[in-house]
């Protein structure tokens, strides 16, 4: 196939481009030149926010286009809108599972409520922005060309939300370390080299429609996931395991100050416990959460042990005074 990733050089874009690449298929990024495109693609340059700043996509043709923006969904549609004229057969959106109106049941599948949304839109909160996203490119492409990969939690290798990578770098630190209980607490989360072997492949397949992409809700736990932090940055790290109510009661916010975690209770439900059976049937494979830290940690320390951060993100992490006083009083 050739292959246009609109991106292509941070986590989910390269993550994509390396796995199309693996598997022999021609790779056209198109980024800002911000960083660095991989190995072995074909890179052009323009800021799609820009006025005339697709002109660069005006000649070429290609099988597929994925697309991973999650800003304003008029830049999604003003390029689906060019490509659909000729340029490109199919269209692939990385969406997200914030389309789904919080609070969402345990075991909701891609037939649950989605949020409103306008493919006309400039910015907007991130589910709007994604659902816009998702219907700018069904308006250009119809629905019998287009997928929308509504990803969950992303971790692994290239991460530039900084999740992982707090809790990997919060272990090698060594000494008590809290951890946000119950120990066996589930955890649903996608490699991004998952994620992106699974889009590769759909692609290549055809598919269409939308896919909840993440990993199965038995998969692993928050106990698994923090042993193996902890194992592989040397076992310097003592977890104390801590009940959540204590936790909350300091003021600490799930997920953003201890990232990933969310105690038991209706958000947990609506972020770790959905239905993804649709995109297992499509071949969706999962790898050990030992292997995704492993890689992580491997790849920050062949970086530095800075983790690159997306500037439209905060910074996440719990302050170490807090984790003090909770740990000790």
């Amino acid at each position: 196939m050739k292959l246009l990733i609109l991106g292509g050089t941070e986590f989910v874009g390269r993550a994509v481009a390396e796995a199309a690449l693996a598997r022999g298929h021609e790779v056209t990024v198109f980024h800002r030149g911000r960083h660095e495109a991989p190995d072995g693609v074909s890179a052009l340059h323009g800021d799609r926010t820009a006025e005339g700043g697709l002109a660069a996509l005006t000649d070429g043709q290609w099988d597929v286009v994925v697309d991973t923006w999650s800003g304003a969904p008029s830049a999604v549609r003003d390029a689906a809108r060019l490509l659909a004229d000729g340029r490109a057969a199919r269209y692939v959106y990385v969406s997200s599972r914030s389309v789904y109106p919080h609070p969402l049941p345990a075991g909701s599948d891609e037939t649950a409520p989605l949020v409103d949304g306008s493919p006309d839109a400039g910015e907007v909160a991130y589910p709007q922005a994604k659902r816009g996203g998702e219907l700018a490119v069904e308006q250009e492409f119809g629905k019998e060309r287009s997928l929308l990969v509504r990803a969950g939690l992303i971790l692994g290798p290239w991460e530039n939300i900084g999740r992982l990578p707090w809790w990997l770098g919060r272990m090698a630190r060594g000494g008590e370390v809290l951890a946000p209980g119950p120990r066996d607490l589930p955890v649903q989360y996608i490699d991004v080299r998952d994620l992106a072997e699974w889009i590769v492949s759909a692609a290549d397949f055809g598919l269409c429609g939308p896919y909840n992409l993440v990993s199965p809700p038995d998969h692993t736990t928050m106990g698994a996931l923090l042993e193996a932090c902890a194992r592989v940055t040397g076992g310097r790290a003592v977890l104390r395991w801590t009940d959540p109510e204590p936790i909350l009661a300091a003021g600490v916010e799930p997920w953003s100050d201890l990232p990933v975690w969310i105690p038991p209770g209706e958000l947990h439900a609506t972020m770790h416990a959905s239905t993804v059976w649709k995109a297992v049937l499509a071949g969706l494979r999962c790898r050990p959460v030992e292997e995704t830290v492993a890689d992580t940690w491997a790849w920050l320390e062949s970086i530095g042990g800075e983790a690159p951060q997306r500037p439209d993100r905060p910074r996440v992490g719990l302050d170490p005074e807090t984790e003090r006083k909770l740990l000790h009083g």
